[in-house]
């Protein structure tokens, strides 16, 4: 129930802010064009009729505004865009008519607020994700250099790519095998690109097993480690970038994640589609690539064991009972006859519930 008596919404941008304040009991209507400044935000608030909620949305300007107006005393909700209620018919978009909108909103209890790192929780989750922009920088510089082989007819077929052996093979027979002086250039830079994506990969590597071995999220990581295809780097980058486990239940987590499926249904009908990939894409994209892992025959071995030696005695046995329901549901879907990427996102929305299940397990 909303208590205080001005709610405020601010469209927030990089260099200005648009503020409207609505008086609950005069039912007066106050707007302002701010300053980011957030001592000019304060100031602002002051001069309303008080006591005063605030409501912006999440986006790239962060939550320093909220923890500014949370240390002030000014109670603030940081709201999620793709939850807001917005009309049918509305075809006008202007910063002070979002500005309005959301204090209406605020004022009626109508918003969905995301929920707020801590300073520790948001400075690791930049170093997941600069891990995961490097590795989406690392794929495109080896595909550039493989297509520009590929257009002077040298295709590598001694195995697996990107290898000990393919660097050889890259560094000898392929550059030798160039013709022409502006595409050795062109072959040397592209090269030269995927080293340099590849060592700075490896440095985000182990700057990460380095937080995760010892912070705050360490217990957590080694309980979800106990599942196979979560490793070290998967089991960190699923904390930090989930946050606050107990917010959610075994169910759902799968649509937190957007593995659920889309659904229309009216009247007698029900039709489902695709799966709705809401919500945070690089933790479902560790889920289904995680999921494959439990497509082969289930044994525990030495990496496993490892983990596991790290882990609580309770976080093993759910582990390993995790493990088999997994690979046993992989079973049933192949003898089924089921397209193995239907499958393996079914799989990846039930790995969601059984890694919910052991970060928030008490042991």
């Amino acid at each position: 129930m909303f208590t205080e008596r001005t709610s405020v919404g601010l469209d927030v941008h990089a260099r200005s802010i648009v503020a409207a304040a609505l008086d609950g009991q005069t039912s007066e209507l106050h707007q302002a064009r701010l300053t980011p400044s957030f001592e000019h935000v304060r100031s602002w608030l002051a001069t309303l009729p008080g006591p005063v909620a605030v409501a912006y949305e999440a986006g790239p300007t962060g939550f320093g505004l909220y923890r500014d107006l949370t240390a002030a005393g000014i109670r603030c909700e940081v709201v999620a865009p793709s939850k807001l209620q917005r009309p049918v018919g509305d075809r006008v978009k202007t910063d002070v008519r979002d500005s309005i909108h959301l204090a209406r909103l605020l004022r009626l209890g109508e918003t969905t607020s995301v929920c707020i790192p801590t300073v520790a929780q948001e400075a690791a989750r930049d170093l997941v994700r600069a891990r995961e922009d490097c590795r989406g920088d690392l794929m495109r510089a080896r595909h550039r250099l493989s297509k520009l082989l590929l257009r002077h007819g040298l295709v590598y077929d001694g195995g697996t790519a990107w290898t000990g052996a393919h660097d050889r093979w890259l560094r000898t027979v392929a550059a030798s095998a160039l013709t022409g002086a502006a595409t050795r250039v062109a072959f040397d830079a592209d090269y030269e690109h995927v080293l340099t994506m590849k060592a700075r990969r490896d440095r985000l590597d182990v700057a990460i097993v380095a937080m995760a071995g010892d912070s705050e999220f360490t217990p957590i990581v080694r309980r979800m480690s106990c599942l196979r295809g979560v490793s070290t780097l998967t089991a960190f980058a699923l904390t930090v970038e989930i946050g606050d486990w107990d917010r959610f239940t075994g169910n759902s987590i799968g649509s937190f994640v957007g593995l659920v499926p889309s659904e229309y249904s009216s009247g007698m009908s029900r039709v489902q589609g695709a799966i709705t990939k809401t919500g945070n894409t690089h933790a479902r994209r560790l889920l289904v690539e995680a999921a494959w892992h439990h497509r082969a025959r289930y044994h525990v071995g030495a990496v496993m064991r490892e983990r596991w030696e790290q882990a609580p005695a309770a976080a093993r046995v759910r582990g390993d009972e995790g493990n088999r329901r997994l690979h046993q549901r992989w079973v049933n879907f192949l003898d089924r006859r089921k397209r193995p990427v239907i499958a393996n996102v079914a799989i990846a929305r039930e790995l969601a519930g059984w890694c919910w299940s052991l970060a928030v397990m008490d042991c």
